[in-house]
């Protein structure tokens, strides 16, 4: 089947479409990508080219179908206890707290939930063993609304989870068998603490918070300089002064407004 041509002027519509929208942002060194991404999806639909897609994109109507669009150009690769030493500064700061107050943390870019339900796992441990009392909650949010209905359904395959111990696999972690076999979904015990919800990190939201500890690991890479500043200023307005705030540890040092104290790489802490 001949390449679909993609023009630059398409390029440039289809990268103000999606910075306006949600923030993404694409240097001209990403065309080839987007054209890679979107082309199956054309002719999957049938369509003639990039410039009926964009008609579609423009669309309000199509609000499906844009979703669809963020889906393909944004990338959701993750697993369980992804970066394992915030997992132990967050166990080890929840374990020198004085009181067992209620606790809330939020998964702010949770894509298919992997990083929630880590979370959620090592709570539930620390409440079993007294760490912590038994008041604590979790949220997950993402722009996308096909991985939060994977996230809630909870069902993994088996390489995503090679991360948890034995021990947690066995307590959390249903193992699929016949047809599901090389999955496994996450218990009933452990997901009803975890609630799921569709935000757009880019535009003002309301009624979110406070929380103890905030992870936003791994998103600000699809968004320019100005667009990274808004949304973490915006997204630690929720943090509780002194919590905890994740970042990927490859992306560096969070560039805010807000006064943050680097714990260790990847992991801040807001001032009070």
């Amino acid at each position: 089947m001949a390449a679909i041509t993609f023009s630059d002027a398409q390029f440039k519509t289809i990268g103000d479409i999606m910075y306006e929208a949600v923030g993404l942002s694409y240097s001209d060194s990403k065309k080839s990508l987007i054209q890679s991404r979107l082309a199956p999806r054309i002719q999957r639909l049938g369509l003639e080219g990039f410039a009926d897609y964009i008609a579609i994109l423009q669309d309000e109507t199509q609000a499906s179908e844009f979703q669809m669009a963020v889906d393909l150009l944004t990338t959701n690769e993750t697993y369980f206890f992804r970066e394992p030493k915030h997992y132990e500064l967050l166990e080890a700061e929840l374990s020198a707290r004085k009181s067992k107050e209620p606790l809330s943390i939020w998964s702010a870019a949770s894509s298919f939930g992997d990083e929630a339900y880590s979370t959620a796992m090592l709570l539930s441990d620390m409440q079993i063993s007294g760490k912590i009392g038994p008041e604590w909650s979790i949220l997950g949010t993402d722009i996308s609304h096909r991985v939060l209905l994977s996230a809630k359904e909870g069902v993994y395959p088996q390489d995503r989870l090679r991360d948890v111990s034995a021990d947690r696999l066995r307590r959390y972690c249903l193992r699929g068998e016949g047809e599901s076999e090389g999955q496994s979904m996450v218990h009933e015990k452990i997901r009803s603490r975890v609630q799921f919800g569709q935000l757009n990190l880019c535009k003002p939201f309301e009624g979110l918070g406070p929380f103890d500890v905030v992870f936003l690991r791994n998103v600000l890479i699809y968004f320019d300089a100005p667009t990274k500043r808004d949304v973490v200023d915006r997204v630690l307005q929720t943090l509780k002064p002194g919590g905890l705030f994740f970042l990927g540890t490859a992306e560096g040092r969070a560039q805010c407004d807000t006064p943050l104290i680097t714990v260790q790489p990847g992991a801040f802490r807001k001032v009070a």
